[in-house]
């Protein structure tokens, strides 16, 4: 099938806007299957939006390619293009002197055309050089076109596209104006979860917004020409086929709680568990044999998920009697004791606390120092994932302080390579943890979990 990977020359280029609204033009036409490149929920929830189908993450740094590989088949099942976004610059990635984590890696790979997005603020000439710089950087990448944005006249974007077509070889398919109507909503980290924002009437005009500026400044019909066939298995993955359910999970989904990766919940199936989802925000908790709590904002509803006591207490009460939970981050916070909202943040006059689950004894402070990586690390058979080698990542803007003697399952590295640090805090057969996992790369300790849940005691 024909594929392609948009990518940016750095962080801020206006990637994330412009593969959107490509998503979204090339999905009236076609069914279009979407990857994003990295550990990342809130991107890939606006390419799920936009085109309908679950968006897939992929990610060289937790994945071994033949993962890489079978993600990419499963996927896109049905499919008549891929359309891959990158993260950050087309070569950021874990390590200084090595493709690991990078777009890059996945553009090569998966072979993998890739248009480039060229922020042109206040340069014309110097963006030839720019991507002349990247083409060269590494031949096995196939840079096929350019995307400038940020173009802020005719004689600028003209200078521009004149010089990268002759110095570079490669058409410029599109110039992007500058323009407010090319900014989505966006927070401490990061856009507006699509589905938090996707009920506002203003949230669902900027993307209308976006898609229409991209629409009359890129040439579709060269878009496509850019593209190249990649390779796709006939057959689903063995790893992603559903098994017979013997098993039921409930998973937290609503407002607070979303950030969760599409094969989640392929893997689950595969591992023969039902998925029950349930809002800690509106619901009460649903009988299952297990939990799963993801990541998302619940300091941005700590009101409202204080206000549903009768979860909060159900959830204590399973956590007692040794029901199987696993929480990740946002999922975390809520099963401590309490959510502080610091003086300042929001415009609070006062620090505001909130009463959570107090399943680990302890508080989340928030806002706190930002933390954003990769994480490597060892679990010990004190979780409920059992005991095992993983590598994740973090990403948050609180600090959870629990009481002394909490017992941990996880040792990490932080990107220094030496297990200095602890994660997982560990009671009963809960675990919460700052770590996220990827399914496919954890399916190992995912089908532990699933195994206690089918096992109780």
């Amino acid at each position: 099938m024909k594929g392609l990977l948009i990518t940016g020359d750095r962080s801020g280029s206006g990637k994330t806007s412009i593969t959107l609204a490509l998503a979204a033009l090339l999905a009236r036409s076609r069914q279009v299957q979407t990857f994003k490149v990295g550990m990342d929920y809130i991107d890939p929830s606006y390419l799920t939006g936009v085109t309908g189908r679950p968006c897939r993450n992929l990610d060289s740094f937790v994945h071994s390619d033949a993962q890489i590989r079978d993600i990419v088949t499963n996927g896109c099942a049905g499919a008549d293009f891929a359309l891959v976004e990158g993260v950050r610059g087309l070569y950021e990635g874990a390590e200084a002197l090595s493709d690991r984590g990078t777009t890059a890696d996945i553009a090569k790979k998966l072979s993998l055309n890739v248009i480039l997005v060229v922020s042109a603020s206040s340069i014309t000439r110097s963006a030839a050089a720019i991507v002349k710089g990247f083409m060269a950087f590494d031949p096995a990448v196939r840079i096929r076109g350019v995307i400038l944005n940020n173009i802020g006249s005719r004689v600028h974007r003209d200078k521009a596209v004149t010089a990268i077509e002759h110095y570079c070889g490669i058409p410029v398919i599109g110039a992007i104006p500058r323009s407010r109507e090319m900014h989505l909503t966006m927070r401490h980290l990061g856009l507006v979860p699509y589905l938090e924002g996707k009920g506002s009437g203003a949230f669902r005009q900027s993307i209308e917004a976006v898609v229409d500026v991209i629409g009359s400044h890129v040439d579709i019909d060269a878009l496509l020409e850019c593209a190249g066939d990649i390779p796709v298995a006939d057959t689903r993955p063995p790893e992603f086929s559903p098994a017979p359910a013997d098993v039921t999970i409930g998973v937290a989904l609503d407002e607070a709680f979303n950030f969760y990766y599409a094969d989640l919940f392929d893997i689950l199936a595969s591992l023969g568990a039902k998925v029950v989802p349930f809002s800690p925000i509106h619901d009460g908790l649903p009988d299952a044999d297990g939990y799963i709590l993801g990541g998302g904002y619940p300091e941005l509803y700590a009101g409202p998920l204080e206000a549903n006591d009768r979860m909060r207490e159900a959830l204590l009460e399973v956590s007692r009697s040794d029901v199987p939970v696993y929480a990740e981050c946002g999922g975390l916070l809520y099963l401590t004791d309490r959510i502080i909202l610091r003086e300042g943040y929001q415009d609070r006059d006062h620090d505001e606390a909130f009463s959570m689950c107090g399943v680990f004894a302890g508080e989340t402070r928030m806002p706190a120092r930002r933390v954003i990586g990769y994480v490597e690390g060892i679990a010990s058979a004190k979780s409920p994932l059992g005991p095992g080698k993983f590598a994740g990542h973090e990403f948050h803007h609180t600090d959870v302080v629990l009481a002394p003697g909490t017992r941990y399952a996880y040792r990490l590295s932080r990107g220094i390579g030496i297990l200095d640090t602890c994660d997982g805090a560990v009671i009963n057969r809960t675990q919460g943890s700052y770590t996220h996992l990827h399914p496919v790369a954890s399916r190992d300790l995912f089908a532990r979990f699933v195994d206690r849940c089918r096992h109780p005691g």
